[in-house]
């Protein structure tokens, strides 16, 4: 395996460890060893089958990040990058759900930048059709959020 490919599959690895909240993480081939340590709590895990080939899973990662999905109606993106929050606090119920009607200017979201809560609000009238992000998600910039018909 080349060092190029080698980099490339360890990130995919660290995103995927981050994904599923692991501890510890490692990998050993031929010719390589990928350790990876986290602050994560440990979740328990059950036996995984064997890795498929490292070549095989950097190939459809990049055939899936080569096809960003479209969408019909308004997409929301994320004006910045921070913590996606459904709800004005963790007690309280979502702002918005699927099928929630909204005007232009009505909150939807929080995200968190920097200890700072900031609000996102509709760009228009209409009804969320579509969630795309969880709560607690690291949000990317422009990542997209909802879509409103």
């Amino acid at each position: 395996m080349e060092l190029k490919e080698l980099k490339e599959f360890a990130f995919e690895c660290m995103d995927k460890v981050a994904a599923k909240n692991l501890a510890h993480f490692s990998l050993s081939g031929e010719d390589f060893s990928i350790t990876i340590e986290t602050h994560a709590p440990a979740a328990p895990v059950a036996a995984a089958p064997a890795a498929p080939a490292p070549v095989a899973v950097s190939a459809t990662a990049a055939a899936a990040a080569e096809e960003p999905e479209e969408y019909t109606g308004t997409v929301v993106p994320a004006p910045l990058v921070g913590t996606f929050y459904a709800a004005n606090s963790p007690e309280e119920p979502p702002i918005v759900e699927i099928g929630s009607k909204v005007a232009k200017g009505d909150p939807l979201c929080i995200i968190e930048a920097m200890k700072t809560m900031n609000s996102i609000v509709s760009p228009c009238d209409g009804t969320v059709s579509r969630i795309l992000v969880q709560n607690g998600d690291l949000v990317e910039y422009k990542q997209p959020l909802f879509v409103i018909e």
